[in-house]
C-alpha cells in the first residue's frame, strides 16, 4: 500500500485540515493517511483545545487512516527538533510521502531552498550566532541568517511559519536520506496567525479564540468545523467540564515558580538566558497568565518561546532529560487511533519495523514514555479528581477504530 504521512495537530481539527487531508491523497495518490499528531501540548507550547484521545477519533472520522503520537519531547520544540520527532516517526512506518501545507505550495521552491542552503550553510550559522548576540529573538535571528542567504524573498519566503516548518521538514528528511517524497499543497483563504473567522476555512487559532472567547461554540465557529469535530467539543467539555487553555493551568504554573528556586528553573527546558531571574521577580506581581505574559515578553523573547517555557515549568521536564531524549533515536511509535484500512497498512507495515508500534503506556518505562505520563497528568490537572480519573485511563487503554 502507499501511504502518504501528514503532520498535525488538530487543534482543532477544521475545513482546511479536511481540505488538505483530501488534496493530499489526490496529489500522492495514497491508499493510507497517516497522521503523526502533537499530543496533549503543542508545538507554539499550549494545551490542546481537547485532548489527544478525541482529536485522534475525529481525525479517523474524517479520513485519515491512522493517527499516530508526536512525543511530548519533540512536539513542544522549535520547527527542527518539531520536523526531526515527526518525520522519523513517519519513516519508521514505511510512508512513500509527506505532504505538508505552506504559504508558497511549490516543493520545488522547498527543494531549491534546501540546495542553497547547503552552500551557504556556514554563512547562515554564522548569521544566526551573530544576530542571536545582538539580542534577537530566535525566530527574528533565524528570519535574518535566511536572508543573509536569499532565502526571505522570490519564491520561497523563510519568515512565514508554514514555509519555515515544510522547509524543516525537508532538511530532515534530506539529511537523514529517508526514503519519502515531500509534496505540499498551497495553504487557501486564511493565514496561521489569523485572529478572525472570515469564511468556512478559518485558521485553527482564531476557531479556538471565537469558541474560548464566548464559552461556546459560536454559529460562526461552526461554519468552520466539520459536524464530528463539533460533536467532539460538546462530548469532550461534557465529560470533562473543560475545554483546555492556559489561563486554567496559572495557577499551578504560578506556584511552581514560587516554590522553586532560581537553580532549579535554571534546569528547567527553555529557562534560558537568565530567564529565571526575570521569572522569580515578575512571579510576585503576577494575578493571570495572560498579564504574566505581558510582564515577561521582551523583543528578545517571543510568546512562543515564553508559552513553551511554562509548558516544560508545569510538566517539569529538564534541559538534561530533552538534549538526551532528542539526541537518541525515536524509542517506538504509539497508535491512537485507526481505520480498518489503516490496520490493514500496518499489519503488514510491522513486520518491516525497526521499533516497536506500541497501543498503550502500560509497562511502557522509557523516559520517553515516562514524560509522556507526566505531560498527560498535567494536562489533566485541572479538572475535577473524578472524571481526571476516567480520563487519564486512556493512556493505559486501547486505540480507537472505526470502520
Amino acid at each position: 500500500m502507499n501511504a502518504c504521512g501528514l503532520i498535525v495537530e488538530y487543534n482543532p481539527f477544521h475545513n482546511g485540515h479536511y481540505y488538505h487531508l483530501e488534496q493530499s491523497k489526490k496529489a500522492t495518490n495514497a491508499d493510507c493517511m497517516i497522521a503523526v499528531m502533537s499530543g496533549d501540548f503543542l508545538q507554539r507550547g499550549e494545551p490542546a483545545i481537547i485532548d489527544k484521545f478525541k482529536r485522534a477519533q475525529i481525525a479517523v472520522k474524517q479520513g485519515v487512516d491512522i493517527v499516530v503520537e508526536l512525543p511530548f519531547i519533540y512536539s513542544v520544540q522549535n520547527s527542527d527538533l518539531f520536523a526531526k520527532g515527526a518525520v522519523s516517526t513517519l519513516a519508521a512506518l514505511g510512508v512513500s510521502s509527506l505532504c505538508f501545507g505552506s504559504e508558497s505550495g511549490e516543493i520545488n521552491d522547498f527543494i531549491n531552498a534546501y540546495n542553497i542552503f547547503q552552500t551557504k550553510q556556514e554563512d547562515f550559522k554564522h548569521e544566526l550566532k551573530r544576530q542571536l548576540t545582538l539580542g534577537v529573538s530566535f525566530p527574528e535571528a533565524s528570519r535574518q541568517a535566511y536572508q543573509s542567504i536569499g532565502l526571505t524573498q522570490g519564491n520561497i519566503d523563510l519568515s512565514q511559519p508554514n514555509n519555515i516548518l515544510g522547509f524543516s521538514y525537508l532538511k530532515s528528511i534530506y539529511q537523514n536520506n529517508y526514503p519519502i517524497r515531500p509534496v505540499t499543497i498551497k495553504r487557501t483563504k486564511n493565514n496561521y496567525h489569523d485572529q478572525d473567522i472570515n469564511n468556512q476555512i478559518a485558521s485553527a487559532t482564531s476557531i479556538r479564540k471565537e469558541i474560548i472567547d464566548n464559552n461556546q461554540i459560536t454559529p460562526i465557529a461552526g461554519e468552520a468545523l466539520p459536524s464530528s469535530m463539533i460533536e467532539g467539543l460538546i462530548e469532550y467539555k461534557q465529560h470533562s467540564g473543560v475545554w483546555h487553555y492556559f489561563e486554567h493551568y496559572f495557577d499551578l504554573i504560578h506556584y511552581r515558580v514560587l516554590t522553586m528556586s532560581e537553580t532549579e528553573l535554571r534546569q528547567i527546558n527553555g529557562v534560558d538566558e537568565g530567564l529565571e531571574h526575570r521569572l522569580k521577580r515578575t512571579a510576585q506581581e503576577a494575578t493571570s497568565f495572560d498579564s504574566w505574559m505581558h510582564d515577561i515578553k521582551t523583543k528578545r523573547y517571543t510568546w512562543t518561546r515564553l508559552q513553551r517555557m511554562f509548558t516544560h515549568i508545569l510538566v517539569n521536564t529538564t534541559k538534561e532529560s530533552i538534549l538526551s531524549l532528542t539526541n537518541e533515536p525515536l524509542p517506538y511509535v504509539r497508535l491512537l487511533a485507526m481505520t480498518k484500512n489503516g490496520q490493514a497498512y500496518l499489519n503488514k507495515a510491522k513486520k518491516h519495523m525497526e521499533i516497536p508500534l506500541i497501543t498503550t503506556l502500560k509497562d511502557r518505562y522509557h523516559p520517553v514514555a515516562s514524560i509522556e505520563k507526566q505531560a498527560s497528568d498535567s494536562y489533566y490537572s485541572i479538572i475535577n479528581p473524578i472524571k481526571r480519573k476516567k480520563l487519564r485511563k486512556q493512556e493505559i487503554g486501547p486505540p480507537y477504530i472505526v470502520d
